[in-house]
Parts: C-alpha cells; structure tokens; sequence
C-alpha cells in the first residue's frame, strides 16, 4: 500500500478514470457493433450520426486514437452505403 497521501489519493483517481474510460470504450464497442448487425438502411442512417458522434468524443478526450476512431467511421460508412 502507498505511504504518502498524494499516491493514495492518486490511486483513487486512477479507479475512478479506470471504470469511466472502461464503460465509454464498451457502450461505444456494443455501438459499432449495434450498427454492424443492422441489415435495414433506414435504421442504421438514423444510427450512425450517434455513433459518429460517439467516436469523434472519444478520440477527442484520447480515449480511442483519431485515426481509429476515421477508420471505425469510414468503415461503418461503407458498410451504410452497401445496404440495400
């Protein structure tokens, strides 16, 4: 265990960013995920814009890298655009 206050505090902090980061990397992979199943067009333009958005907060904030976060977008994108 940490002897100074500071690491024990720090050590605290580092949980808390732990579980945020944890849920917001998840909601966003069942989001992906969501859209990729989807086989009607409609339902996936009217899903994308959220997860467009989605993706754009999280590279913003480091927890995903931009050009992950292009190349998820350009691939969900192909994948709106080959639906039928």
């Amino acid at each position: 265990m940490a002897n100074h206050k500071s690491s024990i505090k720090r050590i605290r902090q580092e949980e808390k960013r732990r579980l945020h980061n944890r849920y917001y990397g998840k909601t966003m992979r069942n989001a992906v995920r969501k859209l990729r199943a989807t086989h009607d067009k409609e339902e996936a333009l009217a899903l994308y814009p959220k997860v467009q958005k989605m993706l754009d907060k999280l590279a913003k904030t480091n927890l995903i890298h931009k050009n992950k976060a292009a190349n998820l977008k350009s691939k969900l994108c192909a994948h709106i655009s080959k639906l039928g």
